[in-house]
């Protein structure tokens, strides 16, 4: 049975916490005693001031992401025609959302040979921030009438909860009869007549039905961060394997010329006798 693949990341590094004072700590207590020596005395104001100065820049830090947000926002909503725009015209175009995660290399990772033929009835993708741009977004999938679903549109919503923990909820996928991809058996495949040579890995649809860990999911990810903003870079990506075969037939036009000249010299060779 093929490995099982996880779609999640890494968990984000926790911001680091101000370190509690202790009671013999706190400057309003070291400070009051008399007795400290003027070298320490000396240390102890100094520590006051730079948890002043610290104190001044978390603040501005606060303050920038604030600032920062509020533009993003307004970019946010700026960016939307445009979206709508490149979204309307990418749909006239054959098969752009399965070419671009296909050249994709992480989500090409993610794709088996089912999954490509349910993608090549993808329409568009679209990509939504909610206002609050730190609260989360939405990923949709739109899909032409196909045999292996009944849904038109699938989405993955990502958010924070009350508790202001990631979580994520997402469309119920309904196959079509004996067409769920999520439930298939591993099958055994032809490598040979593969054209990426990877093990088969866990659907690319089981991603809607995996919750386990909002707070690092590496497609949801990529789609949002390295596809969404421009996917034609990767709609353009040349084939590897189209690569390769150009390659193969340079290198066999160069022996074909390379035997070719050595045929010209050994006839120069017996002219000369």
């Amino acid at each position: 049975m093929a490995p099982k693949h996880q779609f999640s990341l890494p968990p984000q590094a926790k911001k680091p916490k101000k370190p509690r004072r202790t009671p013999a700590s706190r400057p309003e207590e070291t400070s009051a005693s008399p007795n400290l020596p003027k070298e320490e005395e000396e240390q102890q104001e100094a520590v006051e001031h730079v948890d002043e100065v610290q104190n001044e820049i978390d603040r501005l830090n606060e303050q920038a992401s604030e600032e920062i947000l509020k533009v993003e926002q307004k970019y946010n909503k700026l960016r939307q025609p445009f979206f709508q725009k490149r979204s309307e015209l990418m749909a006239k175009i054959p098969n752009f959302g399965v070419t671009t995660f296909v050249h994709h290399p992480q989500v090409s990772a993610l794709l088996g040979e089912e999954d490509e033929e349910v993608l090549h009835y993808l329409t568009r993708v679209d990509v939504t921030e909610f206002e609050d741009s730190k609260s989360g977004y939405r990923i949709d999938f739109y899909f032409d009438e196909n045999p292996y679903l009944e849904n038109k549109v699938l989405s993955k919503e990502f958010h924070l909860n009350e508790s202001g923990d990631p979580s994520s909820k997402s469309t119920e996928i309904k196959w079509k009869s004996g067409k769920d991809l999520t439930k298939r058996a591993s099958q055994t495949q032809n490598k040979a007549s593969r054209k990426r040579q990877h093990e088969e890995p866990e659907s690319f649809f089981t991603w809607f039905t995996d919750h386990s860990d909002a707070g690092a999911d590496e497609l949801g990810e990529v789609i949002k961060d390295g596809i969404w903003p421009n996917p034609l870079q990767y709609h353009l990506v040349p084939d590897m394997d189209d690569e390769e075969g150009e390659g193969e037939e340079d290198d066999d036009d160069d022996e074909e010329e390379e035997g070719l000249e050595d045929i010209d010299e050994e006839g120069d060779k017996d002219e000369g006798r």
